[in-house]
């Protein structure tokens, strides 16, 4: 038995470094900062690698087991510095290499550490320290020895292309460390901390998987640009080699024969079984299940059928087909939450403080919120509304949601329901089908692990039906209140409750949304935002999730007033602010651009003359000036699912045989309304001193502009009315008057709907005078007093009335 000192290694330690007699040298770290001074003698010991090139600036390990290799470290160790020349040999050669068998560039390194181990091995600790040229070699017996000279770095380190090159090496070495099991995971962060490119060149060179040559190679070059470039070429290659190797590598799993893969996993499931004891593995997961049945608070008919079911698959081998099926069920039937339910916050003001932090305005949304809050606190086992919220895109309905959880301290869930056209996706299937699961409203009641969340339906006014059913008819039981206590999904088949959840669905028009389906939901309108309220909410949520969405919250960058403004008037035409953030992320991403090209710090404010240089070209010019002051020319007001929008009715009249021709892709009831307000106007001829023959001896061509886009609807009348007038006239309207109303034949304006989308779009054109049905006054009473602040709003109930003040003045 051998002495235990005696199979220990022997540890040298180096003395203290000190100076040296010929060329002065700094030890540096990997960004280039002195961490000590000495010289490098004249000549020094060289010793030979086999198969390897070491780099300065590196610490690496090194084996030396022969003879000569020894008394050469033996004598390095000896003198006060403990440096030599490492030198890889050019190719293989018995015996010891000598001096035609060595590069004639190599490193200089120092001695950091030795060990010496009972087999007469030596293992090194060297670090790196200079690129050096052999010169010539000096006679030495026992080992080679020549004088050198060092190899400076070449090239500027400030450079824009040496930057460019040094980012491009660490981008693609750590995509290669993170693809790569050989490459150690911190090698990703120093090479991404080292600002010197010619350490970063040795690093990345040191640990690529290349021959000797090539090593060499970037070894040899002093170029620092020329040698990053070698590098990166090295480091693409390593990387589109291990892409082949992992492609043939899945190519060749993938190829393994199905059945033999299954033989095997069977081989060894058989195997394990025996091992373990079947029966008594099985039945430890029998019993697991019928723990959680017990656990899990199931209703009296979910117990029952559970029990049935357990007791089904203990009898059933695990061989077959219907055990994975039963073992299924009895999963999803324990994972429900049949009991469970989150605490809910009842803090009234705590709740309205949280949707006033998430959500600017909505203030419908936020106060029926609290209202169900308030009586949840009085009479804890309220049924939960059923509420929509209905408005254009970009208004917040999505989001508003999760802002309802959190203010509720519910868990949210969130389902779409665009494109489902299969009933099965919210009752889901009979388990008698292969692969059967619940539907979606199950899943996302397991998701939730509640029995109370908040449950958002997203989009339900796109919900399709064909021949495999209609899944709105299958919402009609959840969106019930009286029949959700007892939800029947076909694959659990047995009742669910799901009167604790609130249920939010979310729509932009509620036209599609079957009436009965309708009917079951509490509406809301959220209408689009005005541009004040575009404006804060820009300041408040958009332009600050930018700054962070694009690295910029720390370096000041800011939009003022004017600039959002010039946003949301001339590069956005919508009702909500989804386009509006978009705009705001490109410009953020402008500025994030010169950041990145020029080290600028900020802060940064970008005015409103700098927003068409980032953006380019005004996109939206308000149309309402160039066509002012033309007879013919009526401006009315349409509701759109974006918002509300200005509408142009234009109209011309030639000799002909008074013929009316319609443009402008109108529908059905858009041509009743402009064959009324002819009609209308032919009756009342004399009253606006229009000579009768006109309507006899002249076509009429009336255009709706923007041709390519559907128009419908009667709101529109009034608009037509005031066309024809003026044409016939010659009076053309105020430049400054937009109108919306539907006609009768008895000369009755009637109300019409959309009524705050319809001022949104006159107060963005510009328009300061609206012209409404005086049975629409009721609806203007519910619109914010600041977003009248410009407009005089004229109520009217007769056509008469309505030209009165859409025709200009008879000239006298």
């Amino acid at each position: 038995m051998s002495d235990e000192r005696e199979s220990n290694p022997t540890e040298i330690q180096p003395e203290e470094l000190n100076p040296g007699t010929t060329t002065e040298i700094t030890v540096a770290d990997g960004n280039g900062e002195s961490l000590e001074e000495f010289e490098i003698p004249g000549a020094l010991p060289v010793l030979p690698l086999k198969n390897t090139v070491l780099f300065p600036f590196l610490v690496s390990p090194l084996l030396v087991n022969t003879p000569r290799s020894q008394a050469l470290i033996d004598h390095v160790l000896l003198t006060p510095d403990r440096l030599l020349v490492m030198a890889a040999v050019k190719k293989s050669v018995e015996g010891s290499p000598g001096p035609d068998d060595v590069f004639s560039i190599g490193t200089v390194h120092r001695i950091v550490k030795m060990l010496k181990f009972p087999d007469d091995s030596y293992r090194l600790l060297v670090q790196g320290v200079a690129r050096v040229t052999i010169e010539e070699y000096v006679e030495e017996p026992e080992f080679l020895r020549a004088r050198i000279a060092p190899l400076p770095d070449v090239g500027n380190r400030e450079a824009v292309e040496t930057t460019a090159l040094m980012r491009n090496v660490v981008q693609q070495f750590v995509s290669l460390v993170s693809e790569s099991a050989r490459l150690s995971d911190e090698l990703q962060i120093v090479a991404s901390n080292i600002e010197d490119p010619s350490n970063l060149a040795d690093l990345v060179a040191s640990n690529l998987d290349i021959d000797v040559a090539h090593k060499q190679a970037v070894l040899e070059q002093t170029d620092l640009h020329e040698r990053l470039k070698l590098v990166l070429a090295e480091v693409s290659r390593a990387r589109e080699a291990l892409q082949v190797e992992t492609e043939i590598r899945e190519k060749v799993q993938t190829d393994m024969g199905k059945t033999q893969r299954e033989y095997m996993l069977r081989q060894q499931y058989d195997a394990i079984r025996r091992e373990l004891g079947e029966a008594e593995d099985e039945g430890a997961e029998i019993e697991r299940l019928r723990e959680r049945i017990e656990a899990v608070g199931m209703s009296e008919e979910a117990y029952k059928q559970s029990v049935r079911e357990v007791d089904r698959l203990a009898q059933t081998p695990p061989a077959a087909a219907e055990h994975s099926v039963i073992r299924t069920y009895l999963e999803w039937m324990t994972e429900l939450p049949w009991s469970e339910s989150s605490e809910d916050q009842l803090d009234v003001n705590a709740a309205r403080a949280i949707l006033d932090e998430d959500h600017y305005d909505l203030e419908k949304v936020k106060d029926r919120i609290v209202e169900y809050i308030a009586v949840l606190s009085l009479k804890r086992d309220l049924k939960g509304p059923i509420l929509c919220f209905a408005g254009p895109p970009g208004t917040g309905k999505t989001s508003l949601g999760r802002s309802i959880a959190r203010a509720m301290g519910r868990e949210f869930v969130r389902i779409s329901l665009g494109g489902v056209r299969d009933e099965a996706e919210i009752r889901g299937h009979r388990r008698t089908y292969v692969g059967a699961m619940p539907g979606r409203i199950v899943q996302g009641m397991r998701r939730a692990a509640t029995r109370n969340p908040v449950f958002l339906l997203d989009e339900i006014d796109k919900v399709g039906t064909d021949f495999r059913g209609d899944p709105s008819s299958a919402l009609l039981e959840v969106l019930d209140p009286e029949q959700n206590t007892t939800f029947s999904d076909h694959y659990l088949e047995v009742p669910f409750d799901l009167s604790q959840v609130l249920f939010i669905a979310t729509a932009n028009i509620m036209d599609p949304v079957p009436a009965a389906l309708r009917d079951r939901m509490e509406v809301i309108e959220l209408p689009g935002y005005t541009e004040e309220e575009k404006l804060e909410i820009a300041k408040r949520f958009l332009l600050p999730r930018q700054r962070i969405a694009n690295g910029l919250d720390d370096r000041g960058f800011e939009l003022p007033d004017d600039s959002i403004k010039t946003l949301i008037r001339s590069y956005t035409r919508e009702a909500g602010v989804r386009n509006l953030e978009r705009e705001i992320g490109s410009v953020a991403r402008k500025i994030a651009r010169r950041v990145a090209e020029s080290d600028e710090t900020g802060p940064f404010s970008v005015g409103s003359d700098q927003v068409q240089e980032m953006l380019g070209p005004i996109r939206f010019e308000p149309e309402l000036a160039e066509r002012a002051g033309t007879a013919g020319v009526a401006v009315g007001l349409a509701w759109t699912p974006a918002g509300g929008d200005i509408l142009f009715i234009e109209s011309t009249r030639m000799p002909g045989k008074g013929k009316l021709n319609l443009t402008g892709s109108l529908g059905d009831v858009m041509r009743e309304s402009v064959e009324a307000a002819r009609s209308w106007l032919r009756s009342h001829a004399a009253d606006y001193a229009i000579e009768g023959e006109l309507f006899e001896k002249s076509d009429i061509h009336l255009h709706v502009p923007s041709g390519a886009v559907p128009k419908d609807g009667p709101s529109a009348g009034v608009a037509m009315v005031t066309s024809f007038a003026s044409l016939l006239t010659d009076r053309p309207p105020p430049p400054d008057v937009a109108m919306t109303g539907e006609i009768t034949l008895r000369g009755k304006i009637l109300p019409v709907g959309g009524i705050k989308e319809k001022l949104l779009a006159a107060k963005r054109a510009g328009v300061h005078r609206v012209v409404l049905p005086d049975r629409n006054e009721k609806d203007v009473a519910e619109i914010p007093e600041e977003l009248l602040k410009g407009l005089e709003l004229v109520f009217v109930g007769t056509i008469d009335e309505a030209l009165a003040h859409t025709l200009a003045p008879v000239s006298v």
